[in-house]
């Protein structure tokens, strides 16, 4: 079984029945994560192995500390032994460090994962960003928009997203940027 393959059957395991908002935004970011692949070479199946498995943390099942990332990184590193570079991705994304600071777990985010390469990161920070919880696609405004109105401004969420903004659209400029050399050629 191939790596994409893998992650998306335990990702609908994971999400699909007890979350099932979750697991159509794990798809649509998987597409997302999909469509990058002129920017990502080799690594497309790994992007879209980690896009797929983003939230798995949110499952019932997995939940630990709250913390999304945090729960499903280990998970998937001391239970399914998954591929480091997946494990660290779902730890790290969308600027998980921010939420973990926000959340007292910055500590350990840092030491127990480290931070995969910066345009792997960018592209999973894209994908999720221009996803919305339906699973369609959005601009990063309109994501963040959404996120801070879900959650509250004044809620952990609401807090981190907020300071996360202008790296989430610097990020997202960058592989926009890198796309458009793509497809007109340069």
């Amino acid at each position: 079984m191939g790596l994409t393959e893998w992650a998306y059957g335990l990702s609908e395991s994971l999400l699909s029945e007890p979350l099932p908002r979750r697991w159509t935004h794990s798809l649509g970011v998987a597409k997302r994560a999909r469509s990058l692949g002129p920017i990502l070479g080799d690594d497309a199946d790994l992007l879209e192995a980690a896009a797929v498995l983003h939230d798995i943390g949110y499952s019932p099942s997995l939940a630990v500390t709250g913390f999304h990332p945090l729960d499903g990184a280990r998970f998937l590193r001391d239970q399914e032994h998954a591929d480091d570079r997946v494990v660290r991705l779902v730890a790290h994304h969308s600027c998980a460090l921010l939420e973990a600071e926000e959340r007292g777990l910055r500590h350990d985010l840092e030491t127990e994962f480290k931070l995969e390469r910066p345009d792997l990161v960018d592209a999973l920070l894209y994908c999720d960003m221009t996803t919305t919880p339906d699973g369609t696609q959005t601009t990063p405004t309109d994501r963040l928009d959404e996120i801070v109105q879900r959650y509250g401004p004044d809620t952990i969420v609401g807090r981190f997203i907020q300071r996360a903004a202008p790296e989430i659209h610097a990020a997202s400029k960058r592989v926009g940027d890198r796309m458009s050399k793509v497809t007109i050629g340069g």
